[in-house]
């Protein structure tokens, strides 16, 4: 899959609509810098954007991740090739980001043991003991934060009840009982709270 095609072929589909940057992401709801990295090629729009920008641009999904205006006599080859593709990437976006979260957890956390070890045994005053104590906390909530929402986006999760796939609210996750990516809550599809496994 060629990002920087399919980022031109974006570009040049928003202008031929009239949509500036700004206004395309006003229409999208979403920040203008992440149509700019669609268009350099830098990442895809995940498919709630891609639905919403194949509507917006009268194109077909296949047209979109192809960078192309597609013959109708080749829909079916590219159709096919194009899924398979997306999905594939989708898959090694979503094991990198949750990757990222693994590090990000990692690197927080032995910063807060370290800070708040140095604050409590190392021999200092009372005041820069407790300045290294707080930014051990401030470290590690940030960086539980940035975990949280990677873990919230990246990926799905699937209830055990009705095997529905879906992307929480970040206040879901966040409030959720868990063990390690499993986490309780409610499916939006069945309605009902269970143990539900994240799945990439």
């Amino acid at each position: 899959m060629d990002l920087n095609k399919i980022g031109k072929f974006i570009a040049k589909k928003r202008q031929e609509k009239g949509f500036t940057q700004e206004s395309l992401a006003e229409e999208l709801g979403i920040s203008n810098r992440s149509i700019s990295k669609w268009e350099r090629g830098i990442c895809l729009p995940d498919a709630n954007n891609l639905t919403k920008l194949c509507k917006l641009f009268g194109v077909s999904y296949n047209e979109l991740l192809s960078g192309e205006d597609i013959n109708q006599k080749d829909y079916k080859k590219f159709a096919e090739q194009k899924l398979e593709e997306f999905s594939e990437l989708e898959t090694a976006q979503n094991k990198k980001f949750l990757m990222c979260e693994i590090v990000i957890g990692s690197i927080s956390t032995a910063a807060f043991l370290i800070l708040v070890f140095a604050g409590s045994y190392i021999d200092m005053d009372v005041a820069a003991r407790i300045i290294l104590i707080v930014l051990g906390f401030a470290i590690l909530i940030v960086g539980s934060s940035f975990c949280l929402k990677i873990e919230t986006e990246a990926g799905k999760y699937e209830c055990k009840n009705c095997g529905h796939q879906y992307v929480p609210k970040y206040s879901s996750v966040y409030m959720a009982k868990h063990i390690g990516r499993i986490r309780k809550m409610t499916c939006p599809k069945c309605h009902k709270k269970s143990w539900q496994k994240k799945v990439v």
